[in-house]
């Protein structure tokens, strides 16, 4: 193939285009943790963005003077300067130019976040970080910087750039409580009688959308499936894995639960739990490409004998309460569901007699943290039952929750809360 040879003056006055230059979001990782700065940098890295990296408040002051970073991810407990206290003096120093910081913390108080804000930060990320989230709040970051950066230059369009973004919090805070009444769609009944027994159903989010789901469904004659699972995290993401495994475990389709069979008769029976549980965790392993992964309690209760056969992944144990009073919280524990293959479940067997009762929770009643930086745990659950003894049905769970606020000091959970409750009254005693 022959070149084609442009004329010397068209060479001379054909002016070069000048390639464009990528300008890249500049991060600062603060931490003087060397390990979780390693995390973080190479999650950072991966996203596209140039990275430097501090082991202390005084390190980042002087890397910030020189880069300029447009974005601060800062631990908030460090020795020397902490991260408020370096919020403090990187808003000084940086003056006109402007960076999105983001404090890294365990910390969820509501005087303590407005402390941080009365700092200058400008996000929060929770600790232990979950990738997805980061990623998101440094995006909104991203979005907020080129938006401060625009309204420098166009002081003029402030208040409509600030309407726009009020509509847009207003659609995604409407979306966010449609997504809610979805995820509440998934469990209609919160209440059932079996003639035998009686079941309850408790589903409180720690947001608008969460990672708890409960529920039961027929699992042929006589008999009854129970299952409480949680997936990990929180928000959007958590709550779609949970709408799927819904149908994994659905009441009104039967021929799309897999702990459930025909026989010949065409009769539904119940598989083993310890069986189910394996199945799912190949599904999520081999047909869901996901992070999250999820425990889960799954039961067989027979309607007539009172006879439970459970399965656990990582679930809190089940908590039995013996008409007398008595608590027993006993389980295999068992491994998640969806982190590895291979996993292989046992189950195990209680019996209930007539005005004894099974309680199925998440971990967010156990774990609830109380006033004194505590939690819970299975002996303040055991002793919140002893007192709930004769309180039944959905009382117990509307009870159960303004007890936990009360333990807590707030009744704002910082995690999903769930359960099941089901009321053993034995043949020929059903309310």
């Amino acid at each position: 193939m022959s070149a084609t040879l442009l004329p010397v003056d068209e060479l001379e006055t054909s002016p070069a285009t000048p390639p464009e230059v990528e300008v890249r979001t500049r991060v600062l990782v603060v931490d003087d943790s060397r390990l979780q700065r390693k995390i973080l940098c190479s999650s950072v890295k991966r996203w596209g963005f140039d990275v430097f990296e501090a082991g202390s408040a005084e390190e980042a002051l002087l890397i910030a003077a020189n880069q300029q970073p447009d974005l601060i991810l800062s631990d908030w407990v460090m020795p020397g300067m902490n991260g408020l206290e370096f919020c403090n003096a990187f808003r000084e120093q940086s003056g006109d130019n402007y960076g999105y910081f983001i404090l890294l913390t365990s910390k969820s108080e509501k005087n303590e976040v407005a402390m941080g804000l009365e700092a200058g930060a400008d996000d929060f990320v929770t600790k232990p970080v979950d990738a997805n989230e980061l990623r998101a709040r440094i995006t909104a970051g991203e979005r907020i910087l080129r938006m401060q950066r625009e309204l420098v230059k166009k002081n003029g369009v402030i208040t409509e750039t600030l309407g726009e973004l009020q509509r847009v919090y207003d659609s995604l805070d409407k979306d966010l409580l449609e997504a809610k009444k979805l995820q509440q769609s998934l469990i209609p009944e919160r209440s059932k009688s079996f003639g035998t027994g009686d079941v309850s159903l408790m589903l409180r989010s720690s947001g608008h959308v969460g990672g708890d789901l409960v529920g039961f469904f027929p699992a042929g004659s006589g008999h009854l499936g129970l299952f409480s699972l949680d997936v990990s995290g929180h928000g959007i993401s958590s709550a779609l894995m949970t709408a799927r495994l819904a149908g994994y475990l659905s009441a009104t389709a039967p021929d799309q639960n897999v702990s459930l069979y025909r026989r010949e008769g065409g009769d539904y029976e119940f598989l083993p739990p310890e069986q189910v549980i394996e199945t799912l965790n190949d599904l999520v392993l081999d047909e869901m490409e996901t992070e999250h992964y999820f425990t889960l309690l799954l039961a067989d209760v027979n309607l007539e004998t009172g006879h439970v056969c459970m399965a656990q992944a990582g679930h809190p144990h089940p908590v039995v309460q013996r008409k007398d009073g008595s608590i027993e919280q006993e389980g295999t524990g068992g491994f998640p569901v969806g982190l590895m293959s291979g996993i292989s479940f046992t189950q195990f067997e209680t019996q209930l007699h007539p005005g004894d009762r099974l309680v199925l929770l998440s971990d967010g009643v156990t774990e609830c943290p109380g006033r004194q930086n505590d939690m819970l745990e299975e002996e303040g659950l055991a002793t919140m039952m002893g007192k709930l003894e004769n309180t039944s049905g959905p009382a117990f769970f509307e009870t159960l929750l303004w007890m936990l606020g009360e333990f807590a000091g707030d009744q704002s959970f910082p995690d999903d809360v769930s359960g099941i409750l089901f009321e053993y009254h034995g043949p020929g005693r059903a309310k």
